[in-house]
């Protein structure tokens, strides 16, 4: 499976805690993260993580592209939603593009980890057969 792993700053280090609390599941997978994040990611687990540009310039739409293509299959992304966001629009169209392609997005830690332990069980299957379909 493919996730998409994002942190605005403030939260950050929940990312990093959550990345390395289930290191032994997101190992299995392919990463991709905005910027800042990919790389601290790779420094707190030493994961492999395909990193895009930082959010502001244009990581999440990046990953939004991904999504519009079906080749995102997950994607946490952790939510400041106390701070105000220079580039607002792009995080609302790819929560937007999330719901659209039927993607599990969580926000927060809590739902985080529901999908993460999800996706261990097998819960996220049903991915394998949209990849089948379009011959991946």
């Amino acid at each position: 499976m493919k996730l998409a792993l994002i942190a605005h700053d403030k939260k950050k280090n929940d990312m990093i805690q959550f990345a390395r609390a289930y290191q032994h599941i997101l190992g299995k997978h392919e990463l991709y993260a905005t910027g800042t994040t990919g790389i601290k990611i790779m420094e707190a687990t030493g994961l492999e993580v395909h990193r895009f540009q930082s959010g502001p310039l244009g990581g999440d739409q990046e990953i939004g592209a991904l999504i519009a293509q079906n080749k995102m299959d997950m994607v946490i992304f952790f939510r400041d939603p106390l701070t105000a966001q220079p580039h607002e629009p792009d995080i609302s169209a790819l929560i937007r593009l999330c719901d659209v392609y039927a993607i599990p997005l969580a926000t927060n830690m809590g739902t985080a980890e529901v999908l993460i332990h999800g996706l261990d069980r097998g819960a996220l299957q049903w991915r394998s057969i949209i990849h089948e379909k379009q011959g991946e």
